[in-house]
């Protein structure tokens, strides 16, 4: 009904249209956060029944499991590694590809092209083969003299390994720095060189100034996605060696389907939404002193 009490139609028919997505969000996104909320307050075991037992889950968490902190602590580092260097590899191929090369389109598609295939297993695999000690790529330092390298037996290269299959899919970053790089008006990069301002000193102070909003939303995301990171853990290392790769997420699988403890798996995953939230609103607050847009660059 309208405000006149006669029977709108029109809107109606847009919630008619809209009802798909309604639904899907109501049945896989809305009852599975609530109901993961549920279990978390619960010792649900999978095939046991559920019993409500409170915050003891979120007691003992912070209180008496160590592995919560050494996860948290191998997953913080693993976040500080592969952000960097993803959004550098992006911000380098962004800045080559804008260049004017010759064949554009097909480098892009070239460079993008990991990002289709970098999360699934099929890479992780291939990714497992290539550095394993009697790897492709110890085979080939071999061949040049250097002496066997042991990328997934320790520890000190461990984690750093399988970043590189996070970083490697860097094309969806590349192609939103490519994007804000064409959006820079040309008249700045003219006025800088008649100033005589070197190629250096005119990145820092006209790219990456007016650069800064797509960055901000690529280290956003990036860190969103780096903090739940599980299959490159689970298939190339599974948290070895010395649990050294053990990221957040492998232990909320260990809990949950390891060793069906469901309810505590669910008190984690509630655990890491809080703490990528925060990490995102700190984010948010530290953008006022380093976000520019280009009406505010001087």
């Amino acid at each position: 009904m309208d405000i006149n009490g006669k029977f709108n139609k029109k809107k109606y028919i847009g919630l008619f249209f809209i009802s798909p997505w309604i639904i899907g969000f109501i049945l896989f996104g809305l009852y599975p956060l609530l109901s993961s909320l549920y279990y978390s307050l619960t010792d649900y075991a999978i095939l046991g029944k559920a019993n409500f037992i409170g915050f003891k889950n979120y007691i003992y968490i912070f209180t008496k499991d160590r592995d919560f902190y050494h996860s948290l602590g191998v997953t913080f580092k693993y976040v500080l590694i592969a952000v960097p260097m993803k959004l550098l590899a992006a911000l380098f191929f962004a800045l080559l590809l804008n260049q004017g090369i010759r064949f554009m389109g097909t480098f892009r598609t070239i460079f993008y092209l990991p990002s289709i295939l970098g999360g699934n297993i099929s890479i992780s695999i291939l990714w497992k083969f290539l550095f394993m000690r009697s790897g492709f790529l110890n085979n080939l330092l071999s061949k040049i003299g250097i002496t066997t390298i042991p990328w997934l037996e320790d520890p000190k290269f461990a984690l750093f390994t399988i970043s590189m299959v996070n970083v490697w899919a860097f094309g969806s970053s590349m192609v939103i720095f490519l994007a804000g790089l064409k959006q820079i008006p040309g008249e700045l990069y003219e006025a800088a060189r008649i100033d005589g301002a070197s190629p250096v000193s005119i990145f820092f102070r006209v790219t990456l100034p007016l650069l800064t909003p797509q960055l901000f939303f690529n280290l956003i995301m990036q860190v969103i996605v780096m903090f739940q990171t599980f299959t490159s853990a689970f298939v190339i290392t599974n948290g070895g060696p010395i649990k050294s790769t053990y990221l957040f997420s492998l232990k909320i699988y260990k809990e949950g389907f390891s060793f069906f403890n469901m309810g505590y798996a669910a008190a984690l995953s509630w655990v890491l939404f809080i703490i990528i939230l925060c990490a995102t609103a700190l984010l948010f607050k530290s953008s006022k002193s380093w976000l520019h847009y280009e009406t505010s660059v001087k």
